[in-house]
């Protein structure tokens, strides 16, 4: 049975590695140059479970996960990136496809007339959204999007050029709950253009 979060599939990811290789591993979290960084003293001599929840914290679920599979093949750990993928994969399609109405995931929820509101705001979001790696890094996490298609939006030049890209395939497959997704990812990356554009109607 695959882990509950994301976060439970980093910790089961870490819990399996040697001490050794759990050294290479904050080892190579601290030589990260991208930011955010994370500070030394957070995950010095910690344990895999305070190491986990630092990842998540700094970085968001699908974000640590991305780095997290970095990471692990960066230190030679490919097997143990092979598992935590299978498992995060596990969870989010478990997340997308069967989270009952408690969870708010009912199909098309975010419908604005007889259409989705991404779909009715398409062009002003192609021409909007400015925060479209940390989207598609939330998008791939949650199993909208796969890996290959991720690569294929991020090669492009603009942002405006991933966004047309990104609605002309994995969203234009993923229906009604892989958009209401998109929605809430883009209600907390981009807060102010959808209150917006929710004013247009």
């Amino acid at each position: 049975m695959p882990p509950r979060t994301i976060k439970a599939a980093i910790q089961d990811a870490l819990e399996d590695l040697p001490e050794k290789k759990l050294d290479k591993f904050r080892s190579a979290l601290l030589d990260r140059r991208e930011e955010p960084r994370v500070k030394m003293n957070s995950v010095e001599g910690k344990d895999y479970i305070t190491i986990a929840q630092v990842l998540v914290s700094t970085f968001t679920e699908p974000r640590a996960l991305r780095i997290t599979l970095e990471l692990l093949r960066e230190i030679g750990c490919s097997e143990e990136a092979e598992r935590l993928e299978r498992d995060s994969k596990a969870v989010s399609s478990a997340s997308a496809c069967t989270q009952g109405p408690s969870a708010g995931a009912s199909a098309g929820r975010y419908m604005s007339g007889d259409k989705h509101f991404v779909d009715k705001h398409r062009t002003a979001l192609i021409q909007r959204v400015s925060t479209v790696p940390s989207l598609l890094d939330e998008l791939l996490g949650r199993g909208v999007i796969k890996q290959e298609g991720y690569n294929t939006i991020m090669a492009q030049a603009t942002s405006q050029a991933m966004m047309r890209e990104l609605y002309k395939g994995p969203l234009n497959a993923c229906g009604s709950s892989g958009k209401d997704i998109f929605y809430e990812i883009l209600e907390e990356l981009e807060p102010f253009l959808i209150s917006d554009l929710k004013k247009l109607g």
